[in-house]
């Protein structure tokens, strides 16, 4: 059967390296089972998809990410949560002098949605609703190709591993922790997870919020991770994202990491977020 007939999407690759856009879909619409369907193949294959255009209200939002599964709460505290509890705002805009949303400003190091926890988020659901002129680009990696890449030894050497990651960076986006301090949430992972849908193995640590391999000695695990940090983030695997206003991005936690790059502070920007529940990682 004809897709592109049937369902009147249509999708296409936006880097050699990672990600899809699709197209001929209105998402504040209710998708058809095939419609869906099709997006959600499209996602195991791009491991993360675009959709331009788009107009959606909170509500909307909602109905489309909850198709994927259980949708996650909002873990951490923050200013200018949505109506929905699973809704989160990022945003540097003030209203009263408070702000309405959560990572205000700057650059955040590449991470993956809430790996500090025993089920992070699969999947991480991302639109635009007002966007500097320019920076404050999203930027994905693909951590099947991190994993396929790495040499045999280390492989080997890794397989069955678990590493500690922990949410204590306090607001910065660029500041690793260093120790696991009381009340911090944090949890072990592999270090190689597999994605339960495609059975393909990626990379599952992160410069942001990984700090140690368990089990190793700490200068061992310092020169792995900061080898695997800086392999997973090679330009060669990467897409980065300019947004417009108007766009919804939807990405897989478990195969993925993202990061944002600096923007002026000066200048408005404002997303609304929603998270899906995932498995625990194995």
């Amino acid at each position: 059967m004809n897709t592109v007939a049937a369902t009147g999407i249509e999708v296409k690759p936006v880097c050699p390296a990672i990600g899809s856009e699709v197209s001929g879909i209105d998402l504040s619409r209710p998708l058809t089972d095939a419609q869906f369907r099709r997006i959600e193949q499209a996602w195991y294959d791009g491991l993360i998809l675009l959709f331009r255009g788009q107009q959606l209200d909170e509500a909307q939002q909602v109905a489309f990410c909850e198709r994927f599964g259980t949708l996650a709460g909002v873990l951490n505290k923050h200013t200018g949560g949505g109506t929905h509890s699973s809704v989160m705002y990022i945003s540097n805009i003030k209203e009263n002098g408070q702000l309405i949303g959560a990572l205000p400003d700057g650059e955040v190091y590449f991470h993956s949605d809430q790996c500090y926890v025993e089920r992070p988020a699969m999947a991480t659901m991302l639109y635009a609703m007002e966007i500097p002129s320019k920076g404050g680009d999203t930027l994905f990696a693909n951590m099947y190709t991190a994993y396929d890449t790495l040499p045999e030894a280390l492989k080997q050497k890794l397989d069955g591993l678990v590493a500690e990651n922990v949410y204590d960076y306090e607001a910065s986006g660029t500041t690793r922790g260093s120790k696991i301090k009381e009340g911090v949430k944090h949890f072990a992972h592999p270090v190689f997870r597999t994605h339960p849908v495609t059975g393909r193995k990626a990379l599952y640590v992160n410069r942001l919020m990984t700090d140690h391999i368990v089990g190793l000695p700490l200068a061992e695990s310092n020169d792995i991770l900061h080898f695997l940090f800086d392999h997973a983030e090679k330009p060669e695997f990467i897409y980065a994202h300019k947004w417009r206003v108007g766009d919804l991005l939807l990405w897989d936690n478990r195969c993925t990491l993202h990061a944002r790059s600096d923007f002026d502070a000066s200048e408005r920007r404002k997303m609304r977020r929603i998270t899906v529940l995932g498995e625990k990682p194995y």
